[in-house]
């Protein structure tokens, strides 16, 4: 289901808002299921360097290997805009879908914690 719209979703478009909503959840924030998520929001502040970049593609590999079954993350990059804004580049191959078509790239933007 659509968490904007309400209306039935599936395929890819499930599949993206499924990994958003795994890489913004703080781990604890959610009651009935407190290791959900991924330590993501928590490393948006820190600094961009190699040291950064790691630990992003770390928390989002470790999350997504725990939480999203339909995927098999080969390879994540970080990107990071002069503007300030960071994004994802997630390749990885999709579980549910035959091997011709499971190759899938996964493009993440990443915001800020509000103040």
């Amino acid at each position: 289901m659509d968490a904007r719209t309400g209306r039935s979703l599936g395929g890819e478009a499930h599949l993206r808002q499924s990994v958003a909503d795994i890489l913004s959840t703080p781990i604890g924030s959610r009651v009935a299921r407190r290791d959900y998520g991924s330590l993501l929001p928590e490393l948006l502040d820190q600094p961009m360097n190699a040291l950064g970049r790691m630990r992003l593609i770390a928390a989002t590999a470790l999350a997504l290997s725990r939480w999203e079954r339909r995927l098999r993350v080969s390879a994540i990059r970080v990107d990071a805009r002069a503007d300030g804004r960071v994004s994802l580049a997630i390749d990885a191959t999709r579980t549910d879908l035959p091997a011709p078509n499971a190759r899938a790239r996964l493009i993440v933007p990443l915001a800020p914690r509000p103040a």
